[in-house]
């Protein structure tokens, strides 16, 4: 590990992604910004006149999406620009300047949905049935039809645009605070030299077999938290707030139900998945007795849980190793997703290294029209490799349905975000297994599965339980103070542990550290994604070529189908408990793979 943090000028051009294939430089983004600043009053012209005629109609609706492709990739530049470097000035003000750019097309804009739901259904219908090129807009009317009683007059569907950038303030000051403003301080590593602390160097210090560097990394980070508390309070509770206001002055019954209701999923799902996850709870704690048991220690703590249980094996990853085990472990999907993903890697989709002012973590992004760049804070150990392969799976999600789909569908929904993502993942472990010869190794990588499932699918749903709870309480009058965040916090964690995890006190700010709870109702479709996807992998190995088509055209689908539809054509019926239910066999059938290697 390297203990100097570059600068983003000292990273090679090689290892950063190609923004300047969107725009050549930062005065063309600007003036492509001007530019649309000015077009942008064209759909202004389509005002009080979309129920005139079909062609009215038609011309005012390909406006409206030529206006919002190109604010895409205007967006996305400067979103991306700002994350490479989030101490820079100049790139901050570029996203401010692209935020207002949205909200002030979502305010031009704004009357669309309203006509539209005013209009008599039977002339709609005409429309389409009169102007074939309306039939590309089938399935939004429809979702919009599904939506009538959640979209307001003109008048109101504009000032919600317009406090749409001040709603987001609670979102953008944590971002800042906590990527750029956070500062963590030094400790010593394994060698005795000092490290300071980042978010991309944080799991791996957690992951040291030095038992003492786990622990002053755990206590330094959520020391530095627990310094900020009421302020990361303030925030989380700000953006708690804006989900309830926009649910409330749409007419939903809670937050969760209208972040839900965007992409179709019943709320029966999200409850399902907590309630079927909390029955299997007794598996989270057969694994943590295992890792104390591994480890041989008296008391297991929150520190110990990123550490191998499998000791003296040394398996860096370095990121060219990576990308041939990414290749390797996919060629199940076909010659073609072998080749694109190969041609992503050649082609700069992705910005390796960590550098000073990153953004942390890492994602997949970029719009229509661009290329499906990845974010990465590179660090030579297994989990990169697995978020490499996770993150491309996303990219190639976005290649496919962005090559095969017109632009209105060129996207997906988050429902099924995580499922190409987590499929990935699940054909490296199985790849890493059949190919691993050295037993260390391959108890290390069905660890490593194992604790990658304790974080995906259990910590996920627990992160679900904690975002319903928060929101439920200012939904019922309460107040989201630093201090009773931080209890339900703790106590969430006692119970998902068990009884032979010693839950540290300072787990309890670490609500303090997780961008997800800012993403209004997002966590817990990583736990169904997962879920859908460890299906979806065991088709794809045992069945072959049909398995491989039905997954592929789940790829290309974008979102031209409701979510719950696509799944099920893939394969996989996420209304029903069964999916959950499988990923928790699969999770079982892996401990007890390791327990009986172990004991060999």
């Amino acid at each position: 590990m390297s203990t100097k943090i570059v600068e983003r000028h000292e990273v090679p051009v090689n290892d950063t992604w190609d923004l300047e294939s969107i725009f050549k430089s930062d005065t063309e983004w600007e003036q492509s910004a001007t530019t649309f600043k000015e077009q942008v009053s064209e759909i202004d012209g389509f005002r009080n006149k979309l129920s005139e005629s079909a062609e009215t109609l038609y011309l005012a609706l390909s406006k409206q999406l030529e206006l919002q492709e190109k604010l895409g990739q205007i967006f996305t530049y400067a979103h991306m620009r700002h994350d490479q470097d989030t101490g820079n000035s100049y790139y901050s003000a570029l996203q401010d300047k692209a935020y207002g750019l949205v909200s002030l097309f979502e305010q031009r804009a704004s009357y669309i949905t309203p006509e539209l739901l005013a209009m008599d259904p039977a002339t709609l219908d005409r429309f389409v049935t009169e102007h074939k090129d309306l039939q590309l807009f089938s399935h939004l009317f429809d979702q919009l039809r599904k939506q009538r009683e959640h979209i307001l007059s003109e008048r109101e569907e504009e000032l919600l645009a317009r406090a749409k950038e001040a709603l987001n303030t609670s979102s953008q000051a944590y971002g800042a605070l906590n990527n750029a403003d956070l500062a963590f301080p030094s400790i010593k590593n394994e060698k005795g030299e000092e490290v300071q602390i980042t978010h991309g160097r944080f799991v791996s210090l957690l992951q040291s077999e030095d038992r003492d560097v786990r622990k002053a990394a755990f206590e330094a980070v959520y020391a530095t938290y627990e310094q900020y508390k009421n302020t990361f309070a303030a925030t989380l509770s700000g953006q708690v707030k804006s989900d309830i206001f926009n649910a409330q002055s749409r007419n939903y019954a809670s937050a969760r139900e209208a972040a839900l209701s965007e992409t179709h999923i019943p709320v029966g799902v999200y409850d399902q998945l907590i309630s079927t996850v909390e029955d299997h709870l007794p598996l989270l704690h057969r694994y943590v007795k295992l890792r104390k048991k591994c480890l041989g220690v008296d008391e297991l703590h929150m520190y110990d849980l990123y550490t191998p249980i499998i000791k003296d094996v040394e398996f860096q990853v370095s990121y060219e190793e990576a990308k041939q085990k990414v290749i390797e472990a996919v060629k199940p999907l076909g010659e073609e997703y072998v080749e694109r993903l190969t041609q992503g890697f050649e082609d700069r989709w992705v910005d390796i290294h960590e550098n000073k002012g990153k953004r942390s973590g890492a994602y997949s992004s970029g719009a229509y029209g661009t290329k499906p760049f990845i974010l990465m804070n590179w660090q030579d150990d297994v989990d990169n490799l697995f978020t490499l392969a996770h993150e491309f799976g996303h990219s190639m999600h976005s290649d496919y349905t962005r090559r095969t789909q017109p632009y209105l569908y060129g996207d997906y929904t988050i429902f099924v975000a995580e499922v190409a993502s987590t499929l990935n993942e699940s054909l490296l472990h199985h790849h890493m297994i059949q190919t691993l010869e050295e037993k260390e190794k391959k108890l290390y990588i069905l660890n490593y599965f194992l604790e990658g499932f304790r974080g995906t699918v259990f910590r996920q749903t627990m992160f679900a339980e904690f975002e319903q709870m928060i929101h439920e309480k200012v939904e019922g009058g309460g107040a989201l103070t630093a201090e009773e965040l931080t209890q339900m916090y703790y106590e969430l964690n006692v119970k998902y542990y068990g009884p032979d995890m010693v839950v540290d006190k300072e787990i309890g700010f670490e609500w303090a550290r997780i961008p997800h709870f800012y993403y209004n109702f997002y966590v817990f479709q990583y736990a169904t994604g997962y879920s859908a996807a460890a299906a979806l992998s065991k088709q794809i190995l045992e069945e072959g070529q049909p398995a491989v088509d039905r997954f592929i055209d789940f790829l290309k689908t974008g979102s031209s189908d409701y979510p719950i539809q696509m799944l099920k054509k893939a394969g996989v019926d996420m209304t029903t408990s069964e999916p959950v239910e499988q990923a928790m066999k699969l999770f079982e059938t892996t401990l007890d793979q390791i327990e009986q290697l172990i004991n060999d």
